[in-house]
């Protein structure tokens, strides 16, 4: 009740775009920010105006990146006409953006990211765990000379420079977590996803595709403290059980992830529990792996339910792409492409932050109602525009970008794209029983431990 009160609260006081943005960057948060910045005598370009018209240009309406400048410093200038004023070019915008360093963005990201677990504390677990979500996706660069000197291609013949960005978004508010960026080319998600899991909390399930199947990346997970994973297996896996189950016959039980290589290079197997998830409207089964092995605590509807909100990754990265139009980025320099990148997805994270915290409270023991980007979006840029005023606080006109509600009966139909290969769903992965050798074998690794 206290949550909900609050949570009304500060609905009542974003009465404006500006407001809505300190309810996350809050001035404990921008203090932090400051601390990670080298101090400066005099700047032309201050930190504070500098973040915002970075953030607030992802939103705004434009063909360029001048154009976008123009309308988020015009925008800055009334809201907060007791600042210093910024810089009035974009040629040194951008030299001050390009001088800002990496860590004062990441910093913002992480103040962002704890800010987030307090807001939203009465949504933020789902059944004890935190459901995250993990994806990556490829983003293209202008083709210039010094972008493709450095930037890989996507592999595709012809194809430009490109970045690859791997996301983990919490599944049940749609909002990013935590990312990691790479070279478009030579970027991996299993070796992302590694490197993100120091920032995650405590009962954090991760929730993967096919894609992050790998002894590597399960052994981690398995040794990492109070973090839960649930992977699509697929027939590049290989597992044993100890009771000889024929794989038509098997539903879910406790199993040994032990790829030949890794038991020719005298690793031990990984123990785990294997599910099975059966739908009468998909043709293939759904078959995943999870170190969660009570069914009591993880039961098989609710890692199926787990696995179906994992599409709320590709969800964001439509977002991201299509709704703020981050399918190619448009700076010309390597550390330009790096700042407009992070900037970028700190916007969307704010944007969706919004939303989320607009919507109406949800009753015991349901989902969060989920905001449409879409229409936060058209509310921000209509604030940014400044050519009508509403009557209504920004919040109340949030509330409203609500996204459709109405359920599916049909699967989504997808138009064929020239250079898009057909998907094809994952086969079942590969189940043995285990001989008399191995079991000795395993045995002999558990004593030595």
């Amino acid at each position: 009740m206290a949550n909900a009160r609050q949570r009304a609260r500060q609905q009542r006081r974003a009465k404006s775009l500006l407001e809505s943005i300190q309810q996350f960057v809050t001035p404990v948060v921008f203090k932090q920010v400051r601390n990670a910045s080298p101090r400066r005598k005099s700047p032309r370009w201050d930190l504070h105006p500098l973040l915002y018209i970075l953030v607030l240009s992802t939103y705004c309406c434009g063909d360029s990146l001048p154009e976008k400048f123009e309308a988020a410093k015009a925008f800055y200038v009334v809201c907060c006409p007791k600042r210093k004023r910024p810089g009035k070019t974009f040629t040194g915008f951008e030299t001050a953006v390009a001088k800002l360093p990496m860590p004062v963005l990441r910093s913002l990201a992480t103040a962002i990211r704890r800010r987030m677990e307090t807001v939203f504390a009465a949504c933020w677990k789902v059944g004890g765990f935190i459901p995250l979500g993990c994806d990556g996706s490829r983003q293209n660069t202008p083709r210039c000379e010094e972008l493709e000197r450095w930037l890989s291609s996507g592999g595709k013949a012809g194809s430009g420079p490109t970045v690859w960005i791997t996301t983990i978004v919490h599944l049940t508010l749609g909002i990013p977590y935590v990312w990691r960026w790479g070279n478009g080319g030579k970027a991996s998600e299993r070796s992302h996803l590694i490197q993100m899991l120091r920032y995650l909390p405590a009962m954090a399930m991760i929730v993967a595709d096919a894609g992050y199947v790998g002894y590597e990346v399960v052994a981690t997970l398995t040794k990492a403290k109070d973090l839960f994973f649930l992977i699509r297996m697929s027939s590049n896996a290989t597992f044993y059980t100890e009771d000889n189950i024929p794989l038509e016959d098997f539903r879910e039980g406790i199993v040994h992830y032990w790829p030949k290589t890794v038991e020719k290079e005298g690793k031990p197997p990984i123990r785990g529990r294997l599910i099975r998830i059966h739908s009468e409207r998909h043709k293939v089964d759904v078959w995943l792996f999870t170190n969660v092995e009570d069914p009591k605590r993880l039961s098989v509807e609710t890692a199926g339910t787990f696995y179906r909100w994992r599409w709320e990754n590709e969800g964001f990265f439509r977002t991201y792409k299509r709704t703020l139009n981050k399918v190619k980025l448009m700076s010309r320099t390597v550390r330009s492409v790096h700042r407009e990148a992070e900037a970028s997805m700190i916007a969307t994270q704010l944007l969706l932050c919004q939303g989320a915290l607009a919507m109406p409270t949800p009753k015991t023991d349901s989902l969060p109602v989920m905001c449409s980007p879409r229409g936060v979006l058209l509310e921000i840029r209509r604030e940014i525009s400044g050519r009508t005023r509403p009557k209504e606080p920004f919040a109340a006109r949030l509330a409203r970008a609500q996204r459709e509600q109405r359920e599916r009966t049909t699967p989504k139909q997808t138009r064929a794209w020239p250079s898009r290969k057909e998907h094809k769903a994952p086969q079942p992965p590969v189940l043995l029983g285990l001989t008399r050798a191995q079991k000795d074998k395993i045995q002999a690794m558990l004593s030595a431990t």
